[in-house]
């Protein structure tokens, strides 16, 4: 008897009230951290990543936890929840892979690239990989109803991808473009994934 191992994807979906929640909690935690950022007067921003440092390479997963102040954390608090909730309900593999690409991506870019004496922070990176997750996902896979989505994504978040442009002082746009190209490179890898599974379950059959 032969054996034939399973090409079905990671197919666990969460529910809208755990997305609400998982999402809700990262938020949360992300104005728990700029409440102590803010009490002790910057005592956080050795999370940030300080470019070419080697023994702060780690920081690229810990400088999205950190802003520089409130303002810059309310910028970017709903089109994080948005965007990582649409993603969510989608498929928590699917979060998971976007959300890893994006930040790796965005901050390697920082760490290689950032002028020197400079410490970034902020969590914009990720929310630009989501962004072009979901406005390339759908071109991948010609999936209609992605496409569709991803116009009122655009329709919604699409001014801010100049920020992936050099121009306003103090924004890492080097953060931003690295991001992008994370939440492209994520929507290739799972449609390409997805591809291979589906021809090697068609020919299992």
């Amino acid at each position: 008897m032969t054996a034939r191992a399973s090409t079905s994807a990671p197919a666990t979906v969460a529910t809208p009230r755990e997305a609400v929640v998982i999402m809700s909690a990262w938020l949360a935690l992300l104005w728990i951290v700029e409440a102590v950022e803010q009490v002790t007067r910057g005592s956080l921003l050795w999370l940030g990543i300080s470019p070419r440092q080697l023994e702060d390479l780690p920081q690229i997963y810990t400088a999205p936890l950190v802003h520089l102040d409130w303002q810059h954390l309310m910028g970017n608090s709903a089109p994080f929840f948005i965007l990582g909730l649409v993603i969510l309900l989608s498929g928590v593999w699917r979060w998971l892979v976007s959300t890893f690409a994006s930040l790796t991506s965005s901050g390697l870019a920082v760490w290689l690239l950032s002028p020197p004496n400079t410490v970034t922070v902020g969590i914009s990176g990720l929310i630009f990989g989501w962004l072009t997750y979901l406005l390339t996902r759908g071109i991948f896979s010609r999936n209609w109803r992605q496409i569709a989505l991803a116009v009122v994504v655009f329709a919604v978040y699409g001014g801010i991808l100049w920020g992936v442009l050099p121009g306003s002082p103090g924004v890492s746009w080097l953060g931003h473009l690295g991001g992008a190209v994370g939440g492209v490179a994520a929507a290739w890898f799972l449609h390409s994934t997805s591809e291979r599974r589906r021809r090697l379950s068609s020919q299992g059959r």
